[in-house]
């Protein structure tokens, strides 16, 4: 109870340090939802010319891309920032301070650097399916709502590990921060119905790099959609994969930090 306080502690001091430049914070949310708005808008005009984008019309991808950017968003907002600045936390030696608290190094990182600027991210995500879910009549259910729900959190668990288990390679490698582009270079792919793609991109976004499962596969079972190489599995391949990332990331977090020597090497 001692640690969970203090984590809450850490998340409402950065949360007043935030909220000291609201018109700030603001004009941020605000540019990075026209500036996704903008690549979905690109989006729905291949879709709206072509009345399908491998399979699936435009109600459809909205839903998949407002599921792709809330997930994102609402595991983004505890790791991106906080972790994506590992690579110099071990170059200068800095990490070393973390090393000696009495709480996780990444809990620290984690609810110290809550990053609320994500505001954008989650209001466009829930407009876009907000908008998508009237449209697809979809029959609604208690299970069918708790698929949703649970799928969504998936999505935001798989993108806290995937992020973790990149950042973690700095206390091996040192030099990392390059791992990131390919994250996200995967992470864009990620965004359109994998149908659209040969079997061996399919396939990775389905094993190796996993993002997949943040918004095609979750989507695609709720619409009752056929998922290549999963099959009638891919209801419980959504839910699970999140959690499945996240005991994964804590096995390389803890692996990579074993082999952690420090500063000078």
């Amino acid at each position: 109870m001692q640690t969970l306080s203090l984590y809450l502690y850490l998340v409402r001091l950065q949360l007043r340090t935030r909220l000291q430049y609201r018109g700030n914070l603001v004009i941020g949310w605000v540019a990075q939802a026209f500036g996704y708005a903008s690549v979905y808008g690109t989006i729905w005009i291949i879709a709206s010319r072509f009345e399908r984008l491998g399979g699936w019309v435009w109600p459809e991808i909205a839903l998949m891309l407002g599921f792709h950017v809330l997930g994102y968003a609402l595991g983004a907002l505890f790791t991106f920032v906080q972790l994506r600045g590992m690579e110099e936390l071990v170059r200068l030696g800095t990490y070393d301070t973390l090393m000696v608290r009495p709480v996780s190094p990444w809990a620290f990182l984690a609810f110290s650097g809550i990053n609320i600027e994500y505001g954008g991210h989650i209001a466009l995500g829930v407009g876009m399916i907000a908008w998508a879910l009237p449209q697809l009549g979809i029959d609604w259910s208690v299970l069918t709502v708790l698929q949703l729900v649970a799928s969504l959190i998936s999505a935001a668990l798989l993108t806290g590990a995937t992020l973790t288990i990149v950042a973690a390679m700095a206390l091996v490698l040192t030099r990392s921060r390059y791992l990131f582009g390919i994250y996200f270079d995967f992470w864009e792919l990620s965004r359109y119905p994998l149908t659209i793609f040969a079997l061996p991109l399919q396939v990775t976004l389905l094993s190796i790099v996993p993002l997949g499962y943040m918004a095609y596969v979750p989507v695609a079972a709720l619409l009752g959609k056929p998922v290549p190489l999963i099959g009638a599995a891919a209801p419980f391949a959504a839910l699970l994969a999140g959690p499945v990332m996240v005991v994964i990331a804590m096995l390389v977090w803890q692996a990579c930090q074993r082999r952690y020597q420090g500063a000078g090497g």
